[in-house]
């Protein structure tokens, strides 16, 4: 009997299905040797080595794997194929007692019989470069924590952390944050015009072309009046329109004089451009199109990819690479041919260059293992979050390798003659000549953008309506999930198994929220902890400084580097910048100090943050107890909820406890009685999904507002935006508010 080991049950179990008798497929249930919880396991005196342990749970799992390896022949690690599952490999070469030189270390991107069956047959011995580097990034992550976390329970509160990641994401978006309060908007003007020929002599196609078309002006005289404003943000520049018209006064000046003004084209530029399709799938641009299009977040995406990946169904899903295997990419050519017809394949496959700074490891990008099967014929098999998931990487992966789309496109400029100035407009428009990967796509994609009647250079034009239109510029936008994924791989911090736990933690630490609109902003804990690492420590939260040491990982994991010496670089002068910066840190100098002094001994009041929120304390603690409630404390307990105490008929009023908010009777001690606040408040629309419960406005475990059914757990029906009440009239699905009071169709489906 052949031996063989991986991380997870779900993979031994497709593994199982294409192996035969000889083989037995077990899972170790990911790690089972880690550095200690309660002690920093790291000998900083002795080369930093690592003091690993296996935990109770692990150890469970170890015993069942070494009685089936008394009866193996061979042993076999076919753990995951990156620098945590080379490292969970030698954890189990360790513990099992097996030769690490011995090639018993197998590899593969998917899970499919070939690909296992090739891997049997060039097993290869563990490669201590990739170990190195996971072991390097393990010491030196636990080096930051272990040692500045504990300074930001002492000054800050207690439970919170540090690390070279999550600190330099969360200063992203707390310098975010600080940008958008510091933007000063600026009022702008646009100036439009509403145009039809004047001969009136064409004639409508298919409903297609309008009467009317719109134009924008673009130049007065010889000024532009359109430009781009570019600023310098801490992680990257941000541009955005602006017009050179700054007032009303000046916009109606112009309108008034183009009202009066002869319009006639001066230039028809046609030309016929190719829209080709976006590579297949990294990890981070998954978790972003997965972020943005399933309304997923990073964790739950690699977590549902996780599933897939173990059934079988896609290609690993921690990756940088955009290329595919020659073999995938002919079978995407034939489901083409299949599905679309000839016209929509390639003649010979299209190649991807990976762009990922700092990419690593030849994987492939993630793909669907076999093409050919489409979505729809894994309905039975898959829940319906992962069928969406791998909707989205089988259409990426196979439109590919289609044709690219072709478009015609016109621009038009037109001359305005007024009283005392020459105007210039433009208008655009385009149609899909082929819709080549757009096929895919379905009616997602839009047949035509701006249709534009045909126009003749010198030809006068009727002018219907002149349009001056008040704007003002923007602020840099709060980041989604997605868009601090695309900052963090653009900048070479983490790598693809980061992105998503780093998001992860600094929710879980609450010092960042999510608003209706998905965008992320900061929280005060958040830019507390942000403010003083910024202060005493900046170069845990560098872009350069991280994206350096990321870099040294790779030329450890290329075997360029020793992971020793770049440990004792990075940990000598921060530790003794944190001795140092230990006795320097005064709590005053972080929290909030009010005005007034402790009644009890004189000593300054702080706002402080406990397991309950904010309260008032002595800077004397722990000499001085004395505390007191917060003015916003005060005044919700105060608030009388309306509600009587089921116990005894008194009042109850909001009190607050460990898991927040709830109705306390007001006679308490002498009565106990309790209520769970609820604030669920209806938005009178009816649901549609079962037809007689209410739409609810209500809150999520972590606080994020939503809008669900009132007949749950029987009816699950629930949006993330508020309904309006009305209902889309392509496919009857609730319309909802978007930000700025917009509305748009509920499903995602429907565009």
């Amino acid at each position: 009997m052949n031996l063989i080991i991986v991380e997870s049950p779900t993979k031994a179990r497709t593994i199982s299905k294409f192996l035969g008798k000889d083989f037995k497929v077990k899972s170790s249930f990911g790690h089972i040797r880690d550095l200690p919880q309660k002690e920093m396991g790291v000998d900083i005196e002795n080369n930093f080595a690592p003091k690993y342990v296996v935990n109770a749970k692990a150890r469970e799992k170890v015993k069942p794997l070494k009685e089936d390896m008394k009866k193996a022949q061979t042993v076999i690690l076919a753990t995951d194929e990156d620098r945590e599952g080379e490292a969970i490999a030698w954890h189990l070469s360790e513990i099992l007692k097996l030769n690490s030189q011995e090639k018993n270390r197998i590899v593969f991107h998917e899970i499919t019989k070939k690909a296992i069956e090739e891997a049997l047959g060039n097993p290869r011995s563990i490669d201590f470069h990739l170990v190195d580097a996971q072991q390097a990034r393990r010491i030196l992550d636990r080096l930051v924590g272990y040692e500045l976390s504990p300074l930001l329970w002492k000054k800050i509160k207690r439970g919170l952390s540090a690390g070279r990641v999550q600190s330099i994401a969360l200063r992203i978006i707390c310098e975010r944050e600080r940008e958008i309060e510091k933007f000063s908007k600026e009022e702008y003007w646009t100036i439009s015009a509403m145009l039809r020929p004047e001969t009136k002599s064409w004639k409508k196609s298919q409903d297609l072309v309008l009467e009317e078309f719109e134009a924008a002006l673009i130049q007065q005289n010889e000024k532009k009046i359109e430009g781009i404003t570019s600023l310098k943000l801490f992680a990257g520049d941000y541009k955005s329109k602006k017009s050179s018209i700054k007032s009303e006064k000046e916009a109606q000046e112009i309108k008034s004089e183009l009202e009066k003004g002869v319009f006639q084209v001066s230039e028809v530029l046609k030309k016929e451009t190719m829209r080709t399709p976006p590579p297949p799938f990294t990890t981070s641009t998954l978790q972003q199109a997965a972020i943005n299009s399933l309304g997923f977040s990073a964790k739950q995406t690699m977590m549902i990819a996780q599933k897939l990946y173990e059934q079988g169904h896609i290609t690993y899903m921690r990756t940088d690479s955009t290329s595919l295997s020659l073999p995938s990419m002919l079978a995407a050519k034939k489901t083409i041919e299949k599905n679309f017809g000839k016209n929509y394949a390639l003649e010979s496959p299209r190649f991807y260059k990976t762009k990922s700074k700092g990419a690593q490891e030849a994987h492939e990008a993630i793909r669907p293992t076999r093409p050919d099967i489409l979505p729809d014929e894994l309905n039975g098999s898959l829940d319906a979050n992962q069928h969406k998931l791998y909707r989205l990487i089988w259409r990426r992966m196979v439109a590919s390798q289609m044709r690219a789309a072709v478009l015609n496109s016109v621009r038009v400029l037109i001359d305005a003659k007024g009283s005392q100035n020459n105007y210039t407009f433009q208008a655009n428009g385009s149609t899909v000549k082929f819709d080549g990967y757009l096929k895919i796509y379905g009616d997602k994609i839009p047949v035509t953008e701006n249709l534009l009647p045909p126009l003749k250079e010198k030809e006068i034009l009727d002018l219907a309506q002149v349009k001056a239109n008040q704007k003002e510029t923007l602020p840099p936008p709060r980041y989604t999930e997605a868009g601090l994924v695309k900052v963090l791989e653009e900048n070479g911090i983490g790598r693809p198994s980061t992105y998503a736990p780093t998001i992860s933690t600094i929710f879980d630490r609450k010092y960042i929220d999510k608003n209706e609109e998905r965008r992320l902003f900061p929280l005060e804990i958040g830019f507390l902890v942000n403010d003083l690492l910024v202060e005493h420590f900046p170069q845990i939260v560098d872009m350069t400084f991280t994206a350096t040491i990321e870099e040294d990982f790779d030329r450890i994991a290329e075997g360029k580097k020793e992971w020793v010496p770049v440990i004792r670089e990075f940990y000598k002068p921060f530790h003794k910048n944190l001795e140092s910066k230990s006795k320097e840190i005064k709590k005053e100098d972080i929290l909030e100090k009010l005005d007034k002094k402790c009644p009890e001994c004189g000593g300054d009041l702080l706002v402080r943050f406990g397991r309950f929120g904010k309260f008032i304390a002595c800077n004397n603690f722990p000499k001085c107890k004395y505390t007191e409630k917060t003015a916003e404390e005060k005044k919700v307990e105060d608030e009388n909820s309306g509600e009587a105490c089921p116990e005894c008929g008194a009042p109850m009023i909001v009190k607050r406890g460990k898991y927040g908010a709830f109705l306390g009777c007001s006679k308490y001690p002498d009565c106990k009685g309790i209520k769970k606040i609820t604030s669920d408040k209806t938005t009178g629309v009816k649901c549609p999904k079962c037809g007689v419960g209410e739409i609810l406005e209500r809150r999520s475990r972590k606080g994020r507002l939503f809008y669900g059914c009132s007949g749950y757990p029987k009816c699950d029906f629930s949006l993330w935006n508020r309904p309006s009440g009305k209902t889309c009239e392509k496919c009857g699905s609730l319309m909802v508010f978007q930000m700025k009071g917009t509305e748009k169709c509920s499903n995602k489906e429907c565009k």
